[in-house]
């Protein structure tokens, strides 16, 4: 029921092209890695597959990016990974960075979200931006760098498993062929081809809930960034309506549609406009807009068991559906690319053995279960599944704005990182439960701003497609490290003069829990892999050659 009334932006049409490797019906290349859907989460990847030092096949059934702006809210984690992708710059430069929230039971404000920001931060913890331009920055980055080759109205077709890779069927307007690929990633979206060729399903609960999406363009300077949420509102009786400004003037709109509703009926774009104009003037605001794109969306937290067949992989919306509510669609789907690019890319190169790759089953399981079970509670409240359940929501609503406790139960818990504390790759070393502060194993890199070899930066930025070890102490001190992995130490020293903080790194000591010569171990996904204090430069060496080591006997 998608119905698209103008562009968002001037869209780049790409043509249907043969490869040149492609002869009698056949790709002549076998090709490291084949990704199957060219939306975010494939592009990501493949970004990702490319910093790592591997060039991959990207099949894309459209010949252009997505058509509406679909998933519109990215948390500070997800921009935190496009900057390793090398976009950050340019979704900030045109993106709405905000951190507030508001939620309304009729007309009575009953809670306002706030989001934890501070001066150590390099990016807000949310950011108002549309999908589609966000593809467009990927497949720009992706050109200029030469990271993949994207092949556009190319539809995957079929595939057949073999011992070291797999066949893939390709039909284009260009000339069918088949070709062969080492490793198989499916990130074509909820309705993956891939999954169902393959005989999988994903397994959970769809909900009855049924929502409205609309885009529409107008004036908004005078509107507030952040996410606002109504109850019963009189705009939209016994429903629920989240109102979002959004980049080039524009403002989305969701409402749910109730049980007695028919939605043949209530997309018809009179009456979808017809809730629009209500809603605008419920809140006193008379000017003229024009509509955009709508869609119709139903809830559904669902996941593959194992993200891994074999040579084929999962990743995004082919290997979980999460509902919406607290921004988690897109961005745990960008998290997942980021966790397999470097590992799949180790694979490939000879650095890790096909093992590394059930880890990323395993962890981004691991994760899906987590955002589901926090995402099922804001379905829930959103769209309550039976009418006593209906009746304790509305009762919790009418006593929140006297209740602030009773108010949290609306927080719609903002997606962020989830920790993978259960993670096989973690060291367990000794004595990291000590660790008054700081990063755990599996958790991520907390962000600060600092200042290294003379220049302003970010700690983040210090991360790179590699492990890298965060010293605290003295450089003529660091454990001499030979790794055969990919591997960078930074050394973050704090001299006599850094105790007014004018350099950052006082703080980073105190906010890590650091004493001379303790050592963080990070992944080049950002995650902590393991941490050491109180050890002796040659015994630390041979502490984080064993932490290497682990990761190594994973991947044997």
């Amino acid at each position: 029921m998608e119905r698209i009334f103008s562009e968002y932006f001037p869209y780049v049409r790409h043509p249907a092209v043969l490869p040149d490797t492609v002869v009698d019906g056949v790709d002549r290349v076998r090709h490291p890695v084949v990704i199957v859907g060219g939306g975010p989460t494939g592009l990501a990847l493949a970004l990702g597959l490319a910093r790592h030092g591997v060039r991959p096949v990207v099949l894309e059934a459209d010949d252009t990016v997505c058509t509406g702006s679909r998933a519109g809210a990215f948390t500070r984690r997800t921009i935190e990974i496009f900057q390793q992708l090398g976009i950050a710059e340019d979704v900030m430069a045109t993106g709405l960075g905000w951190s507030q929230g508001w939620t309304w039971w009729r007309d009575q404000e009953v809670l306002r979200l706030q989001m934890p920001h501070d001066e150590d931060q390099q990016y807000p913890p949310a950011v108002s931006h549309l999908q589609n331009w966000i593809e467009h920055l990927m497949v720009e980055a992706s050109a200029a760098r030469d990271a993949a080759d994207i092949r556009w109205q190319s539809s995957f077709d079929g595939i057949e498993s073999t011992s070291d890779g797999a066949k893939v069927r390709v039909h284009s307007p260009a000339g069918d062929y088949t070709m062969q690929a080492d490793h198989v990633v499916a990130c074509d979206g909820g309705r993956s081809r891939v999954r169902e060729a393959l005989g999988l399903s994903l397994q959970g609960t769809r909900y009855a809930g049924r929502y409205v999406i609309i885009d529409v363009r107008m004036e908004t300077a005078d509107l507030p960034s952040g996410r606002r949420c109504w109850f019963d509102p009189a705009s939209k009786p016994g429903g629920t309506l989240l109102m979002y400004k959004k980049p080039d003037g524009m403002v989305r709109f969701d409402y749910q549609l109730t049980d007695d509703e028919d939605e043949a009926v209530e997309m018809e774009p009179d009456r979808v406009f017809a809730r629009v104009d209500a809603h605008l003037a419920m809140l006193g605001i008379a000017r003229p807009w024009q509509p955009v794109w709508m869609t119709l969306y139903r809830a559904s937290a669902m996941t593959l068991d194992s993200y891994r067949h074999g040579r084929v992989l999962f990743a995004g919306d082919a290997a979980h559906l999460v509902p919406i509510f607290g921004v988690r669609g897109m961005n745990s789907s960008i998290d997942d690319a980021h966790n397999l690019a470097w590992k799949l890319a180790w694979v490939v190169r000879g650095l890790a053995g096909e093992s590394m790759l059930d880890s990323y089953s395993d962890e981004r399981v691991y994760a899906a279960r987590e955002n589901l079970r926090f995402a099922m509670k804001s379905a829930e409240f959103m769209a309550p599944p039976s009418p006593p359940f209906r009746l304790m929501r509305d009762a919790v609503l009418s006593l929140a704005a006297k209740h602030p406790r009773l108010a949290q139960l609306a927080n719609p818990r903002q997606h962020s990182a989830i920790p993978l504390v259960a993670s096989p790759l973690n060291a367990r070393a000794e004595g990291s439960e000590a660790f008054a502060a700081g990063p755990a194993p599996g958790e991520i890199v907390p962000e600060c701003p600092l200042r290294f070899d003379g220049e302003h930066t970010w700690l983040t930025r210090l991360l790179g497609p590699h492990f890298t070890a965060l010293w605290f102490g003295d450089a003529d001190r660091a454990p001499r490290i030979d790794s055969a992995l990919p591997f960078e130490m930074r050394c973050l020293h704090r001299s006599s003069d850094s105790s007014d903080n004018s350099d950052g790194i006082t703080r980073l000591w105190r906010k890590y829990g650091a004493d001379e010569g303790t050592l963080y171990l990070v992944r080049p996904d950002g995650h902590v892999l393991g941490r050491w204090r109180g050890v002796p430069a040659a015994r630390l060496a041979d502490e984080v050659h064993a932490a290497l080591a682990r990761v190594r006997s994973q991947t044997a």
